[in-house]
């Protein structure tokens, strides 16, 4: 698995920035992060450690849909979908269909984690 970079910036400055790549006075080294959170306070919410616990058990058991995952953990499923579809928006979890069910996937574990 990859290690995924990610970077805290103030809102305001993620701005400039798209605004800088999108114009293409800018273009992103390929270590620079990719997602971005506007305090490390927002990281924390979705990085916390009972998330990682999460990831670790998906990676590790690979349930086959959310139920599976929420009797492993011992979490409601409805807790569950909201957790793992934050986590999805970020890249950090991929949810795939499979017959009926909704199968969460770790995409990464490993976090590389930078200040501006």
């Amino acid at each position: 698995m990859k290690t995924m970079v990610i970077g805290i910036m103030p809102q305001s400055e993620i701005r400039e920035r798209i605004f800088a790549i999108a114009r293409g006075d800018y273009k992103p080294k390929l270590t620079e992060p990719r997602i971005w959170f506007t305090s490390m306070k927002s990281l924390s919410e979705v990085l916390s450690d009972e998330n990682r616990a999460l990831l670790r058990v998906i990676k590790e058991r690979q349930p086959d849909s959310i139920s599976a995952l929420a009797g492993l953990t011992g979490r409601k499923p409805g807790n569950l979908s909201r957790t793992l579809k934050t986590m999805s928006h970020y890249g950090i979890v991929e949810m795939r269909r499979e017959k009926n069910q909704v199968r969460p996937v770790v995409k990464t574990t490993d976090f590389k984690i930078m200040a501006a």
